[in-house]
């Protein structure tokens, strides 16, 4: 049962408009620093993998070069690639969690927007990003004009690199393993490959699992009309 001078809901009632629109853009600021934020510390996060794995290459370089590339050299290689591998798959977890962290932010937004649009209907044909908070409102703020192939999107994020980069190491990683345990070099470059290809595409489906499961789980509470999909 509600109390006097609130509204079933429990909002209180006659609270100025103004007033709802500065919480609001309160609440918008926040998830924009915490956008902004996530993002920076995520690129840095890459940035200091990409060094780690450069230097312990060059690293692997020089130890080669000593031995002349002999036997004593695969078992360093070996190791240092097992460190990068370990930093690539914790930067991937990093880098996919930030992800959909991102998504989060943005659907959050298109919510604040579509109250925004409730407080003032004639503001709605001015804002480039979407007041929907469902897949289809998620896409449009991604990408305003809309017609972007979503295929490109996903080529070109962060995390698809990610994979990328982990499942060359992993290739490589497995054709030195395979060299180690005295396979020939035809071996160990088909095996390297098998492996690489298999993270890729692992990654890939299980990303695009994870993402639809995602919208399935989640009730949007202003869904994009049909006439706006």
């Amino acid at each position: 049962m509600s109390t006097e001078g609130e509204s079933p809901s429990g909002t209180a009632a006659g609270i100025p408009a103004s007033v709802r629109a500065q919480l609001l853009a309160t609440e918008h600021w926040g998830l924009l620093a915490s956008r902004s934020t996530t993002q920076s510390e995520v690129l840095t996060r890459i940035s200091m993998f990409l060094t780690f794995t450069s230097a312990s290459v060059v690293s692997v370089a020089l130890v080669g070069q000593a031995t002349k590339f002999s036997e004593a050299f695969v078992m360093p290689a070996v190791i240092v690639l097992c460190i990068d591998v370990a930093m690539g798959l914790l930067t991937q977890i990093r880098v996919t969690n930030v992800g959909l962290e991102d998504l989060m932010y943005v659907t959050a937004m298109n919510r604040l927007r579509a109250a925004y649009v409730d407080l003032d209907p004639g503001v709605e044909p001015y804002l480039m990003a979407a007041a929907h908070d469902d897949r289809a409102g998620a896409d449009r703020t991604y990408f305003f004009f809309g017609n972007r192939n979503p295929r490109l999107h996903i080529a070109g994020s962060s995390m698809t690199f990610m994979i990328a980069v982990n499942a060359a190491l992993l290739a490589i990683l497995s054709g030195l393993l395979m060299t180690l345990l005295g396979a020939g070099t035809v071996a160990a470059v088909i095996v390297g490959a098998v492996i690489g290809t298999a993270f890729l595409t692992g990654c890939s489906i299980h990303g695009y699992l994870t993402y639809m499961e995602l919208w399935r789980n989640f009730t949007p509470l202003s869904p994009t009309p049909p006439d706006k999909d």
